[in-house]
């Protein structure tokens, strides 16, 4: 009795490691079809639409006190971004008013044209529908929430651009200095001759930038307290945001949008710039934002 246990208890060792062995091979195997699975790479189709294609972004009317017609038309640019296209799916963003969205959709060869929806999560979201024209995208764009936002369709004219960075963009020196974005009404008095009292009115002014805007750089040179301690608030936040402007930073305040948007080279690319900029360029950002804390604006009545 004893023989016959040392002899089964061998077997039953070497049962159990084979048994052991064949789970292990079992498993190894399903991980390597998992492996292969997850290593297949989806071919890309349409590689030469890659890019970004930017420009205007239909016409917002609103009404102002300041427009003798009761409304203006507001200049707003769009970038968007077509980072990969497959048989079946359109990836990208789109760039607009400081906000990013990614978007996915598809492409239909026949017609030349792509459909793309944002999230759908915020909302300013909604589906372009374009279709590519030489180097140009053509089209609309429709609100999913049509009563959450002013204008729930616009139009898209987009033209294919390379973003370049370059310290060197200025804005045009025939710009205009007035921010018309944000007027502020003031209380005027004078004296009536007739009557001899002193009657007063309500003007509404508008902040003006000098020409320094046009001169000094952040993104080339070393700013330092005497080159901007006597200049207007509207200056030092033209001149700061002239550098993030040259990153490609799309902003969401108007006043700034409205200057750059004016410019050939402005394209916004991204909503956050930050690591972008140089060593140099966040120490002038730093030393504007210390400044532009308690600098003052000029205000000025103008008509238009």
């Amino acid at each position: 009795m004893k023989i016959l246990n040392y002899v089964m208890i061998p077997l039953l060792a070497s049962s159990l490691l084979s048994c052991k062995k064949d789970a292990k091979n079992t498993n190894s195997s399903a991980d390597s079809l998992t492996a292969k699975k997850d290593s297949i790479i989806i071919p890309e189709v349409h590689k030469e639409y890659y890019g970004i294609y930017t420009g205007n972004f239909g016409a917002i009317h609103i009404a102002t006190a300041m427009d003798s017609e009761g409304e203006y038309e507001e200049n707003k640019k769009i970038s968007l971004k077509i980072n990969k296209i497959t048989k079946d799916s359109v990836y990208g963003q789109s760039i607009v008013n400081g906000n990013q969205r990614p978007f996915r959709g598809i492409f239909n060869e026949g017609t030349q044209s792509f459909v793309l929806d944002e999230p759908g999560n915020d909302k300013t979201d909604g589906r372009f529908e374009v279709k590519i024209k030489n180097d140009s995208l053509l089209g609309k764009w429709t609100a999913f929430n049509k009563s959450a936002v002013k204008a729930p369709s616009k139009s898209l004219e987009l033209a294919k651009r390379d973003f370049v960075y370059n310290p060197n963009f200025m804005l045009d020196e025939d710009s205009d200095l007035v921010d018309w974005t944000n007027p502020k009404s003031f209380v005027e008095k004078y004296k009536d001759e007739e009557t001899g009292k002193t009657e007063s009115y309500t003007a509404s002014k508008n902040r003006v930038a000098t020409e320094a805007i046009f001169k000094i750089n952040a993104s080339k040179q070393k700013l330092t307290e005497k080159d901007i301690k006597n200049l207007r608030k509207l200056d030092m936040e033209i001149i700061k945001n002239s550098v993030f402007a040259r990153h490609g930073y799309s902003f969401k305040k108007d006043t700034y949008r409205n200057f750059f948007e004016r410019t050939d080279w402005y394209i916004p690319v991204s909503n956050n710039v930050d690591n972008d900029l140089s060593p140099m360029e966040k120490d002038n950002v730093a030393l504007l934002n210390r400044f532009i804390k308690y600098a003052e604006d000029k205000y000025d009545s103008f008509g238009r």
